[in-house]
């Protein structure tokens, strides 16, 4: 576990990403992402960027990462919508030990939200089929497309709640997110333990702390 700056034990809303976060959602979008592509006719040597879509919101991430325009990356993006909206709690399972730590942090009185860049119906839906929805005040994600900030989900879920920035503390594993928290004056925990973060990315991105598992992510926000 690194640490590298604020204590966040005493701040009172938590905010959860969901990909690669709460859940284990890597090889869900991964295998779903390599179907399509493929399809568009990506070439396989390529395909190994596949999991730097994670983090970033969708179409936008197929023009990042493979170049597509912006119209090939709607119809990407469409396509995978298709296959992996039906994955179900197959596609979503939290990762383990994560229901215990929810479970804490809501009887240490902590409040808690997701804030994804999901679409907001799949993540309420995502979080409902593992049980969970009734330990989270709020359950986030983006309204459309056209939103690209994810720094809007987390005033949202911070202005929902009747609280302030400095009330609240990000969890989240990519750079991204640790950007965007950063963007409405909040530190931000990062997670490695989905695999998704290059190495140092998120301490250089600005993350309060780093915790490798768990049960790190719990003595942060816990003590």
């Amino acid at each position: 576990m690194a640490l590298t700056g604020e204590d966040v034990t005493g701040h009172a809303l938590v905010l959860f990403d969901f990909d690669g976060t709460l859940a284990d959602t890597v090889d869900g979008i991964c295998a779903t992402a390599r179907t399509v592509l493929r399809a568009h006719g990506v070439p396989e040597g390529e395909l190994a960027r596949v999991p730097q879509i994670i983090g970033p919101p969708f179409p936008q991430a197929f023009s990042l990462v493979f170049g597509l325009s912006e119209e090939e990356a709607a119809q990407v993006t469409a396509e995978y919508r298709a296959i992996y909206q039906d994955l179900g709690i197959k596609g979503w399972p939290l990762y383990p030990g994560m229901r215990a730590l929810l479970e804490e942090l809501r009887a240490a009185g902590r409040r808690l939200a997701v804030a994804s860049s999901k679409r907001e119906a799949l993540v309420i839906k995502a979080v409902a089929d593992n049980g969970v929805s009734d330990l989270f005040d709020i359950v986030l994600g983006k309204k459309s497309d056209d939103q690209v900030s994810k720094a809007q989900t987390i005033v949202r879920a911070i202005d929902g709640l009747g609280l302030a920035p400095s009330d609240a503390v990000m969890v989240g594993d990519r750079h991204h997110d640790v950007e965007a928290a950063a963007a409405c004056g909040v530190p931000c925990v990062g997670v490695t333990y989905g695999g998704t973060a290059e190495p140092g990315e998120l301490e250089a991105a600005g993350a309060c702390a780093v915790a490798a598992s768990v049960d790190e992510l719990r003595r942060v926000l816990l003590g």
